[in-house]
């Protein structure tokens, strides 16, 4: 038998008001993104308004053998990227499988 497993997902809107190209967008989520693996060792990817140099979405996986770990970390990273420097964080959602 296997342990069971939980797997976390955080979405999180984004709003970029100093970006004025894709590529000063890029820039600024590609930080955010290396800065998340980093520090939280999960899965992050750009998902949403890739075409949009003013908004992005991301989505971050966190899988554990414990819920309250996935829970404490995803609002963690949810907090954390609260306050990136370039970007602005304008909503997010969790869910857990």
């Amino acid at each position: 038998p296997f342990p069971t497993v939980t797997i976390g997902l955080l979405n999180m809107e984004f709003l970029i008001p100093g970006a004025r190209s894709l590529k000063d967008k890029r820039r600024a989520m590609s930080s955010l993104k290396t800065l998340l693996r980093n520090r939280y060792n999960c899965s992050v990817a750009e998902v949403g308004f890739e075409e949009k140099w003013g908004r992005s979405q991301l989505a971050v996986c966190v899988v554990s053998n414990e819920s309250s770990h996935v829970s404490e970390q995803l609002n963690e990273i949810a907090r954390f990227a609260s306050n990136h420097h370039a970007a602005q964080l304008s909503d997010y959602s969790i869910e857990t499988f």
